[in-house]
């Protein structure tokens, strides 16, 4: 087993009540608080009323609007304003985006420049504002971990700001909330946890441990989320969900492991920047084609692994037949949800192929470190299969 460290500083507050419970636990912060969320359905839905009213006697300013891959204009933006306000805290009510983008924004306004100098060097973060969460989507996590992904539009890069300043002080977790999720932002999301669940399971070195971690989070997703979608009201699969999308990407997966440079995440960063697709519909599309380039008899056990202790397949099968087979078993899971099979279907072409697959070394960990390594030439081989 590799040595690691692990550090999961934020409180979970899960359960139909939870949102009752914000005031008390944003009290000690202070009174002005800013409240950041993105389209109107957290408006049609009336959680954000809920919200409000949970924070009866907080002084509240908000800001809408946040994009799905939030861009760094928003951040600064609401910082901005979180200054003119003085506000003494945020809460992010939404999904992962309008987390994230919160992250972002908590860092922005105790810096003196462009938010993205942040997000392109996160030793520059020396504080933050204190950061709450009120989740409504399962996904990517970010409710329970520090890192965030913004994007930039002028330069067409979509990359990760981290400290340990922006784990959120809180995160409050009612399924029930998600009930009002779309079916195509459910599957999406459940792609998104499945995804982050393969970087850190298929690694070059495992442990029984993390193992049993992920392959507990893979066989939750594939058994709920055609619940969720089915039958949006079923609050035990919610609940689920909302587990696996908080335990999903907080490092918890991936102790002891040899650490993985997550190459989906790298390919699929560089496709929503360019083309600002739904982050979990471009995992989802990439993620068997990545699987296909990754599959050698040296990998192949590791896959078979996969299919007999995730799908059920029988372990006395021969290990490549295996491994093929629990490829095409998460294709087709992807399929049945409603996700899109390819990257054309979402308006991709491979105009910006040779710049992407140029760019991911200038701002990531190197893809060498991957289960099968993979240079340029091996992200170009996965776009293209992905088309």
């Amino acid at each position: 087993m590799h040595s690691f460290e692990l550090y999961m500083p934020t409180r979970l507050v899960y359960g139909a009540d939870s949102i009752e419970k914000l005031a008390a636990a944003a009290a000690p912060y202070g009174k002005r608080v800013l409240i950041t969320y993105g389209g109107g359905s957290v408006v049609r839905s009336g959680l954000l009323d809920r919200v409000k009213k949970a924070l009866t006697g907080f002084e509240v300013v908000e800001f809408s609007g946040i994009e799905p891959n939030p861009r760094v204009t928003s951040v600064n933006a609401a910082a901005k304003l979180a200054r003119e306000q003085k506000a003494d805290f945020i809460v992010a009510v939404g999904g992962g985006s309008v987390i994230d983008a919160s992250k972002a924004i908590a860092a922005a306004v105790k810096y003196d420049g462009d938010a993205w100098d942040l997000v392109k060097d996160g030793s520059l973060i020396k504080d933050a504002l204190p950061l709450f969460s009120v989740l409504t989507l399962a996904a990517t996590g970010s409710e329970y971990d520090a890192p965030g992904v913004i994007s930039n539009m002028d330069t067409n890069e979509k990359q990760a700001i981290s400290s340990p300043l922006l784990f959120p002080k809180a995160s409050f977790c009612d399924p029930s909330v998600s009930a009002s999720v779309p079916a195509w932002h459910t599957a999406a999301g459940a792609a998104d946890i499945m995804s982050h669940t393969f970087e850190q399971y298929l690694v070059i070195e495992g442990n029984d441990v993390s193992d049993g971690f992920c392959e507990t989070i893979l066989k939750t997703v594939i058994k709920n989320a055609p619940i969720c979608i089915k039958d949006p009201t079923n609050l035990e699969s919610r609940s689920a969900m909302m587990l696996a999308s908080s335990f999903g990407c907080c490092g918890l997966l991936a102790i002891g492991n040899m650490p993985s440079p997550w190459p989906c995440h790298a390919i699929e960063h560089e496709i929503s920047a360019w083309h600002d697709i739904t982050h979990g519909v471009g995992l989802a599309i990439i993620t068997p084609h990545w699987m296909r380039y990754s599959l050698n008899e040296k990998t192949a056990p590791r896959f078979a692994q996969y299919a007999v202790n995730v799908w059920g397949m029988d372990p006395k099968g021969d290990v490549m037949e295996l491994a093929n087979a629990a490829i095409d078993k998460t294709a087709e899971f992807f399929a049945s949800i409603g996700i899109p099979q390819r990257l054309s279907e979402v308006g991709v072409d491979d105009s910006h192929f040779e710049a992407m697959a140029d760019h991911i070394p200038t701002c990531w960990w190197p893809l060498s470190g991957a289960l099968r390594p993979i240079d340029k030439a091996g992200v170009i081989e996965i776009l293209r299969a992905s088309l």
